[in-house]
């Protein structure tokens, strides 16, 4: 016993000291022995109870399969999957089933936060079952897991532990249940670290709901008069990304509100409201829930930045939250923008966390240091195994992936100028990631879907404080890609919002004119591409003047697109008007140049004049070996034009050859998906036929054929060009025999 302030004591020669005084009304002293251990069946703890409109899922049938009589699974996913639910479900069938193999003797339900609270669980096992004493928290928690274990000639005992949402793998040093021919143990985490599988354990992910899940969740938890058809629930659905919690307290604020479905599709889409006012108030919220949705990730965020590299998992989740939710190649995340923000947004200070405590390191004075991308992906896998991410190299250009709403409550801790820093430094990371040369189309196809989900969720940023570069470079890919008439579309709306945000003059305003006008000559309407770039032309000069690069370029377009819009001797006089120009402002070797005497020649074919437009495309492809090299895309396009006009003016063998090396060389540098290299296949097969060789030009153009339906799909023009000449030479050959 302690006694407190009861005055000082004084010892004198060793003896026994007396307090000054010691006043005491009445003293009790409890002589009650130890307790005495409960019978069985016995469980211990809560098991929560079963949400409303409860979904049975295949999950279920495997963690009942895994287990069997005796077994241990850990249960792992993102927050809000339905972990607990699943565990919950397990144990109400294995407690209620009165089975010889069944059925439970023990059941301890083990709330697992944080260690101090599985000690807790784990004592109060032990006082219950073992008669442990209730005073010393860790040596009963002890005394329960060595109970667990087998014991030869003991009683047996079927137990069940259900091990409730462990926050990290170091909480089970010590209090792992054993392994047990009669014993079963569930563990529930959004950790999926290695050191949770292995020795007879088993990994079960627990992933989203499936459609039908969803849909049939919240057609039972949604009142009936609040959607008018199952479509509206399929699409509510999809919006909340099929995640069970999302599901269960979008329905009860539903409800709550009497909104109608279509009204809280509505307020999501819009940002009327943030996630964490999408669901009811935290005291009403459904299934005896402890978080609000928005926050059911915020201790895995802050657990994340403790973990080595310290400081890391927060600013590139937000860097994430930005992207694409199905899909972040790797490439964007390492990228120097990407690595720069990272470094200037990282935690001051950081730690390492060991068992219940953090130390904390004081930041330097120089400030945080570069981040190199060992760090980024270091930091990747620890958001993977906290289950905030999903992260896998080998998945190529789809390496991270995202959920939504973990997306939508990361943007929502952002202030707006965070939320434009974030914005812009991820459309930095997307414009460095984006080759020169797209030889890889599913690389791009990715960078393109990224730089969509951007454009969705940064609002005015990517305008801010002027038209990011990523915005142009989206268009440009997308009409490169063989897609011509879908980048058309594109620059119009670019060219709006320029218009709208900075006027007819400003120079954003003037360059999606210029993408504009092209993508609508590439996409059929030759005679509207040189009228909008002569529109274009006094606007250039007025703001940059007449020897601007980008005044010139749009001379330069405007005469190609009047001699395709059927005035090939106007184009022809307007190139050789404008290349002293060129030669005298930019230079005998400035792409610019170039492409003034690349238009000439052609359009000096054009005019019936193909000896001189091939001697001239050879000239030319000499002089940009030398200047570019030879794989330099526009080497390989004068090239091609080098091969037609050799074709056009009879000299079908040197034709052949150039064409046949040609496709090797573009295949090589862009890539065998690029329109370009299909542009050639479809040239080298068309003069195969002319030169009398049908059988291998219809096997060459009915492969090309495959490939261009693949990627450019069936009803693309140079889809049907292909069909229309498979066709006409497949006609052919059956006349000659």
């Amino acid at each position: 016993m302690q006694v407190h302030n009861s005055g000082d004591a004084i010892v004198i020669g060793g003896g026994i000291a007396s307090t000054g005084y010691l006043a005491i009304g009445a003293l009790t002293v409890d002589l009650r022995g130890p307790q005495e251990p409960a019978r069985w069946p016995h469980q211990v703890g809560v098991i929560p109870p079963a949400a409303r409109s409860f979904q049975p899922r295949a999950e279920a049938s495997r963690l009942r399969a895994a287990l069997g009589g005796a077994g241990q699974v850990v249960l792992s996913g993102m927050g809000g999957v339905g972990k607990t639910q699943l565990a919950a479900d397990y144990a109400r069938t294995a407690w209620s089933d009165t089975g010889d193999t069944g059925g439970l003797d023990v059941l301890v339900w083990a709330n697992a936060g944080s260690r101090d609270a599985l000690v807790a669980a784990y004592a109060q096992a032990g006082v219950e079952l073992c008669a442990a004493d209730p005073h010393d928290p860790e040596r009963a928690a002890q005394r329960f897991v060595a109970w667990l274990a087998p014991k030869a000639g003991g009683v047996v005992c079927r137990w069940l532990v259900v091990i409730d949402d462990l926050a990290t793998p170091g909480d089970l040093y010590g209090l792992r249940p054993p392994h047990s021919p009669t014993g079963r143990t569930v563990i529930t985490t959004r950790r999926r670290d290695d050191a949770l599988s292995g020795d007879g354990r088993r990994l079960l992910p627990v992933g989203l709901f499936g459609e039908g899940e969803a849909v049939g969740y919240l057609s039972t938890a949604v009142r009936a008069d609040a959607y008018c058809c199952a479509d509206a629930l399929v699409a509510l659905a999809a919006d909340l990304g099929h995640l069970p919690l999302a599901l269960s307290q979008a329905a009860a604020y539903i409800n709550d509100t009497r909104q109608s479905v279509a009204a809280y599709r509505a307020l999501l889409a819009e940002g009327a409201l943030a996630l964490a006012t999408a669901v009811p108030e935290p005291d009403a919220l459904p299934d005896e829930q402890a978080k609000p949705l928005a926050a059911a990730w915020k201790l895995s965020v802050d657990r994340a930045d403790t973990l080595r590299p310290t400081g890391l998992a927060r600013p590139l989740l937000q860097l994430t939250a930005l992207l694409a939710p199905d899909g972040i190649p790797h490439t964007v995340l390492t990228s120097q923008p990407a690595l720069d923000y990272l470094a200037g947004h990282r935690a001051a200070g950081g730690g390492t966390s060991r068992s219940r405590r953090v130390w904390r390191r004081a930041p330097s004075p120089e400030g945080p240091g570069p981040v190199q991308a060992a760090e980024v992906e270091l930091a990747l896998t620890v958001l993977h195994q906290l289950s905030l991410i999903d992260y896998v190299p080998a998945t190529g250009h789809q390496t991270v992936r995202v959920h939504q709403l973990i997306q939508r409550a990361t943007r929502d801790t952002l202030t707006p100028a965070q939320h434009h820093q974030t914005a812009r430094a991820a459309a930095d990371a997307l414009t460095a990631a984006w080759p020169d040369i797209e030889r890889d189309s599913a690389l791009a196809l990715a960078l393109r879907a990224n730089t969509t989900a951007l454009t969705a969720c940064a609002g005015e940023a990517l305008y801010d404080p002027d038209t990011h570069e990523v915005l142009y470079r989206m268009g440009r890919s997308i009409g490169e890609s063989g897609h011509a008439s879908t980048a058309r579309t594109y620059f119009e709306h670019l060219a709006t919002a320029t218009m709208r945000r900075f006027g007819p003059r400003h120079g954003d305003t003037l360059d999606a004119r210029h993408h504009l006008a092209r993508w609508r000559g590439e996409s059929g309407d030759p005679a509207a591409a040189a009228n909008a770039f002569a529109a274009l032309l006094p606007d250039r000069i007025r703001v940059l003047g007449a020897g601007h690069p980008d005044t010139l370029a749009t001379r330069i377009n405007q005469h190609r697109w009047r001699g395709e819009a059927g005035a090939p001797a106007a184009a022809a006089d307007g190139f050789a008007a404008l290349l002293p120009d060129l030669r005298g402002v930019l230079g005998p070797d400035h792409p610019y140049t170039h492409a003034a005497r690349h238009n000439l020649a052609y359009w000096h074919g054009r005019m019936q004049q193909p000896a001189k437009a091939a001697d001239s495309f050879a000239e030319l492809a000499e002089d940009l070996t030398r200047a570019l090299g030879p794989d330099a895309p526009h080497t390989l396009a004068v090239r091609h034009n080098h091969a037609y006009w050799l074709a056009q003016s009879g000299e079908l063998d040197a034709a052949l050859a150039a064409f046949t090396q040609l496709v090797q060389d573009r295949s090589r540098v862009l890539g065998p998906d690029s329109p370009h290299t299909l542009a050639t296949r479809h040239n080298l097969a068309h003069w195969r036929a002319e030169a009398g060789d049908l059988p291998a030009a219809a096997a060459a153009f009915t492969e090309l054929l495959e490939d261009q339906t693949r990627l450019l799909g069936p009803d693309h023009p140079l889809t049907r060009s292909t069909q229309e000449q498979l066709a006409y030479w497949q006609h052919q050959a059956d006349h000659r025999r």
